[in-house]
């Protein structure tokens, strides 16, 4: 369950008890637009407010603000991840004749990519990237 929002359990526990987001949202003296943006993953979770979602729902004590970390962590992560790719103008572009360079995703598709460029890349391609 790393790096799943926590908004996603949230709606689910509730679905699964049959609880109306609004009427539980005002149970945990909660504006209902808040419980609605963390479910969407619009607002992140914050610490008074998931202990009040873990009381109210019987749930572990720290369950929604350990998957929070976690969600916020993978969040960095792919931020970070985003910046680390190698240099599409130094492709020839017979090397991904069978696809638009723009359109490769370089961390999902990093392994593929380094093997074709391993394979079939010239001397300079294998060097520089």
């Amino acid at each position: 369950m790393k790096g799943i929002h926590p908004g996603i359990l949230l709606e689910r526990e509730l679905m699964q008890r049959k609880i109306p987001k609004g009427k539980f949202a005002l149970s945990i003296n909660e504006y209902p637009q808040t419980i609605n943006a963390i479910i969407k993953g619009k607002r992140s979770m914050n610490t008074p407010l998931a202990i009040r979602i873990e009381d109210a729902l019987g749930l572990q004590e720290g369950f929604f603000m350990t998957l929070q970390i976690y969600y916020d962590i993978e969040q960095i992560k792919k931020q970070k991840s985003l910046n680390v790719h190698p240099d599409k103008l130094k492709f020839r572009p017979a090397l991904f004749w069978d696809t638009k360079l723009g359109a490769i995703d370089w961390n999902r598709q990093r392994r593929p990519v380094i093997q074709r460029v391993f394979e079939r890349g010239n001397y300079t391609e294998k060097r520089d990237n």
